[in-house]
């Protein structure tokens, strides 16, 4: 199977490099200036599943572009997925697959317009990982889990897939109901990056300020927007949730405010905006504060300042 992993950051970077790793026949779809640093320096991870240094991995860059693939991961921010439909679309043909692990839901519906309905997967990755100044992708957790499964809960073209996935260090899953996991993340990611952005603070210290029941009230507001879509998340999910954002002394952040700190892009539209606007006229008050505090700093960002 023929795999193309839009971008070498730190997810696209860590699945493709493990699927290298293993074997697999992987290239990374890349800007010219990554292409450059990996082909001097290599694909480096660090991690507790084993480091893994590759040199000079296979890379292309959009314009240079030719073919067709059988899959193509997607692992780019919402805020760069135009530019990645474009760049991409010479290696779609009548039977590629694409997998996103994109955060979020609007972009299956950007995906299903530029290439046609049935041709997306749902999809989303278990990992947290980030890329260090010098381009090493860093593996901070445990875990490292790609799922994935057809939205209309047939099987299809999922098996082929996983088996060019299996027996490389990542943990690929079929799921016959990922959409209503897809949904189940973004309530978790929306609550994580909106309390840690909103209070600029990780976990513990968010807990330490007795704040944890904001963040207990925040998940609450988007989990009400997720019923109210058809997507109620299961109770075992909100027992996480609620575990994750409430422990003393946790560390843990969502990658936004890390984005947010070094004065970078966020996906502040795409992971709270949108969900909002789901929403529709129901009272979340909290959610609206966290949109507004992210766009004040965008605009701020957008000025120079």
């Amino acid at each position: 199977m023929k795999i193309l992993v839009v971008g070498a950051g730190a997810i696209g970077g860590y699945f493709g490099g493990r699927l290298l790793e293993a074997g697999r026949d992987v290239t990374f779809l890349v800007r010219p200036e990554r292409s450059r640093r990996l082909a001097e320096g290599g694909l480096t991870i660090r991690s507790g599943f084993g480091d893994l240094v590759l040199p000079n991995p296979p890379t292309v860059t959009a314009a240079a572009l030719r073919g067709r693939f059988d899959l193509v991961l997607l692992s780019c921010k919402a805020y760069d997925l135009e530019a990645a439909i474009a760049d991409f679309a010479p290696a779609v043909g009548p039977d590629t697959a694409i997998l996103p692990v994109v955060n979020g839901m609007g972009h299956l519906e950007r995906l299903d317009r530029a290439f046609g309905a049935g041709r997306t997967l749902g999809g989303l990755c278990l990992i947290s990982s980030v890329l260090a100044p010098d381009g090493t992708i860093l593996h901070r957790n445990n875990m490292h889990g790609l799922v994935f499964g057809e939205r209309d809960g047939v099987p299809g073209r999922c098996a082929a897939i996983a088996a060019a996935l299996s027996g490389a260090k990542l943990e690929p899953r079929i799921s016959a109901a990922i959409l209503q996991e897809m949904w189940e993340k973004w309530v978790f990611i929306a609550t994580l990056a909106g309390i840690n952005c909103l209070m600029r603070a990780n976990v513990g210290e968010i807990v330490a300020a007795g704040a944890g029941d904001l963040a207990v009230a925040l998940m609450e507001e988007c989990a009400a927007i997720a019923s109210g879509q058809g997507f109620p998340p299961r109770a075992e999910a909100l027992d996480k949730v609620r575990a994750l954002v409430t422990v003393p002394g946790s560390p843990l952040i969502a990658s936004m405010l890390g984005d947010l700190e070094r004065g970078a892009p966020i996906e502040a539209d795409h992971v709270i905006g949108d969900l909002l606007r789901r929403g529709g006229q129901g009272s979340h008050p909290l959610l609206r504060i966290v949109h507004a505090h992210l766009k004040a700093y965008e605009a701020r960002r957008n000025r120079g300042n």
